[in-house]
């Protein structure tokens, strides 16, 4: 392709930004990325936002190289044929390649008064709201968080710890994602802490109201706060825009992370998904995805086949607040083991991840800053694995 190459990135978060950051180091890419918050948000520290232990956002300056243009605005379609993106606001952006990175977002509960009554802490505007309540709420007021995964381990620890009685609902089993030998330090936090976990098949809720949970079983818990942690959805942009998603919504990729339907068109994160390699939503695959679909762009641009995107797990780090902590190892290929570290260093570790994550962005802004030393198409590599304490956050990162 002769002249100047615009690529369009929908969504900031972690793979739109790895995304923007390679693709702008290269000589003759314009980049701009498209997302509705002026500022970025590091999901995996949302549950701090809740507490006040953390902000959870830095400026786009930081993580993003200088020559990313940025458009504050939401995506409301995708016109594939004019290769343009319609925006809320009423403009288009144009694009020769699109990246699409829009991440993920709380799931529908399906549950009678949930999506009234409960809470999300999966966006910024969620976790702002839950704070507002909790604000709102006496000290000793009953706070319910529904669901045990990641999400949900989190801040049921990170509000008990800052002095809330908390309930876990978990509709099944504790930390599922978890081996089993690792969900016992976790289940021993939890009780140091004074939480509340229910478990098994009977403790799943039916409702929700204003003051109380109703569960299978015909248990009502006071609630004063209820806090809804179980499962993520994916915005529905794609499917809006008439190209090919799966069953939850995401956008049907082959291995190199490009649309089944347009070549032009290539996943980052939650919202894409490969039905033959399916990947857990994660920050710790975002993180890898970004870079591996601005790869798929700088071939297809310098008229080179992409190669596949191979993505490599290490585990799950997971805070049980400020104190305590257990990271998860994994095998490469996700399937988890018996290897685990705990307590106090369990903290240490996700707490490193956490700050390795935002490093390794604003390391990828200054080189995408500097461009100029990349501009050899012949030159494009494929991306290396990250560092093995690369975190797996809540789901939903990209």
């Amino acid at each position: 392709m002769n002249g100047n190459v615009e690529v369009v990135v929908i969504g900031g978060g972690y793979g739109g930004v790895t995304a923007a950051n390679s693709l702008a180091r290269r000589d003759g890419v314009s980049v701009t990325v498209v997302n509705p918050r002026a500022h970025f948000v590091e999901r995996i520290r949302l549950h701090q936002r809740v507490t006040g232990s953390d902000d959870a956002t830095e400026g786009f300056e930081k993580v993003m190289g200088g020559k990313v243009r940025l458009v504050v605005d939401t995506a409301t379609r995708i016109d594939a044929a004019a290769r343009q993106v319609s925006l809320a606001g009423g403009g288009t952006v144009s694009y020769d390649y699109l990246v699409y990175a829009v991440g993920s977002g709380a799931a529908e509960p399906g549950v009678p008064g949930a999506a009234e009554f409960a809470y999300w802490v999966s966006d910024l505007e969620g976790a702002e709201r839950l704070r507002s309540a909790l604000d709102a709420a006496p000290a000793m007021a009953p706070v319910t968080v529904i669901g045990a995964g990641a999400t949900g381990l989190e801040t049921a620890a990170e509000l008990a710890e800052a002095g809330r009685k908390v309930t876990l609902v978990c509709g099944g089993a504790l930390g599922p994602a978890l081996h089993a030998r690792v969900r016992r330090p976790v289940a021993r936090r939890l009780a140091k802490l004074g939480v509340s976990v229910l478990e098994g098949p009977r403790a799943r809720v039916t409702e929700v109201t204003q003051d109380a949970v109703q569960l299978d079983d015909g248990r009502e818990l006071p609630s004063a706060v209820t806090i809804w942690t179980a499962g993520f959805r994916v915005p529905d942009l794609a499917a809006r825009s008439g190209l090919r998603t799966d069953a939850e919504g995401r956008l049907v990729t082959d291995t190199t992370l490009t649309s089944v339907d347009d070549e032009r068109i290539v996943a980052a994160g939650d919202a894409g998904v490969m039905p033959d390699h399916p990947f857990r939503m994660s920050c710790q695959a975002a993180v890898q995805l970004g870079p591996g679909a601005a790869d798929t762009i700088l071939r297809r641009i310098a008229g080179k086949t992409p190669s596949p995107v191979r993505m490599f797990f290490a585990g799950q780090c997971l805070s049980l607040g400020r104190k305590e902590g257990v990271t998860q190892f994994s095998y490469p290929n996700d399937k988890v083991n018996a290897l685990r570290i705990s307590g106090r260093t369990g903290a240490g570790v996700k707490e490193i991840a956490c700050r390795f994550t935002l490093n390794k962005l604003v390391s990828g802004a200054r080189k995408a800053s500097s461009r100029g030393s990349h501009g050899d198409a012949d030159r494009l590599e494929t991306p290396q694995p990250q560092d093995p304490t690369t975190p797996s956050h809540t789901r939903g990162a990209a």
